[in-house]
C-alpha cells in the first residue's frame, strides 16, 4: 500500500489533466488548459475528484477543476477522467489557501466544497472561515456561487454564523438533503465518503450562498 502511495504521488505530475504548484495558468486556464471559453468551477479539497468527475459528465457546457494538496488522492481522478475522455475536467495540486497564486480574480464562476475536515479545534482552518471566505470573494465574480455539502452539524450552523455577520446571500440551505426524495440535482452526487455517512446514519446537509466581493472578513 505505501508503495502504490509513493508511486501515485510521483506519478501524478505527469497525468496531462494534472498540474503541480504551477501558476503558468493563471488567468488563462479556460483558454490555454482547456482550449475554450467555458465557466470554471471548482471542487476544494477534492481528494479523488468524485465530485469534479461527475460534475463534469453531467455539465459539458462547464470546466472542471478538482483542488487538493494530496497528489496521491488526485492522481486516482485524473487518471479516471483521463480513461473517460473528459476533456471538460482537470485537477491542480495545491494548498487551498493559494488559490490567488494559481487563479486571477474573477476567473472562476462557482465553488464546490465537499465533506471538508470540520477542524473543530481550529476554527481559523475551516474552509468556511473568514480568511477562506475572503479568498472565494476575490476569486468568484459578482453573484458566484459557493456549495458547502457537510455531515458535521457544528461546520453547518458555524458557516451560517458566517454568512450572517457577513450579509451574504443564502440561495438554499437544506440542513438534511435526503429527508426528502432525490430529485437528481448537483446536490445528490455522492462521494464515497458520503455513501460512508450514509451507511453510519448521519445527515448530510448543503448551503448555497452567494460571497460578496470588496467585504472586509476579519
Amino acid at each position: 500500500m505505501a508503495k502504490q502511495k509513493l508511486f501515485r504521488y510521483a506519478e501524478v505530475g505527469n497525468l496531462d489533466n494534472v498540474v503541480e504548484l504551477d501558476p503558468r495558468y493563471k488567468g488563462r486556464w479556460a483558454s490555454d488548459f482547456f482550449g475554450n471559453s467555458k465557466p470554471i468551477t471548482l471542487e476544494l479539497a477534492c481528494g479523488k475528484g468524485n465530485y469534479t468527475l461527475e460534475l463534469a459528465r453531467r455539465h459539458p457546457d462547464r470546466n472542471l477543476i478538482g483542488v487538493d494538496i494530496k497528489g496521491e488522492r488526485i492522481f486516482v481522478g485524473a487518471r479516471e477522467g483521463l480513461a473517460e475522455g473528459l476533456k471538460n475536467a482537470g485537477f491542480l495540486r495545491a494548498q487551498i489557501e493559494d488559490l490567488g497564486y494559481f487563479f486571477e480574480p474573477g476567473e472562476i464562476t462557482e465553488i464546490w466544497i465537499t465533506f471538508p475536515d470540520p477542524y473543530l479545534r481550529k476554527p481559523s482552518k475551516r474552509l468556511t472561515s473568514p480568511r477562506f471566505l475572503k479568498i472565494y470573494s476575490e476569486l468568484l465574480p459578482n453573484g458566484g456561487l459557493v456549495h458547502l455539502k457537510t455531515d458535521d452539524p457544528d461546520l453547518h450552523e458555524y458557516t451560517l454564523r458566517n454568512i450572517e455577520k457577513y450579509g451574504l446571500e443564502i440561495v438554499s440551505n437544506n440542513p438534511d438533503i435526503y429527508a426528502s426524495e432525490p430529485d437528481g440535482s448537483d446536490i445528490y452526487i455522492q462521494t464515497f465518503y458520503e455513501g460512508k455517512h450514509l451507511a453510519d446514519g448521519r445527515t448530510i446537509r448543503h448551503i448555497c450562498f452567494r460571497v460578496i466581493p470588496n467585504t472586509p472578513y476579519d
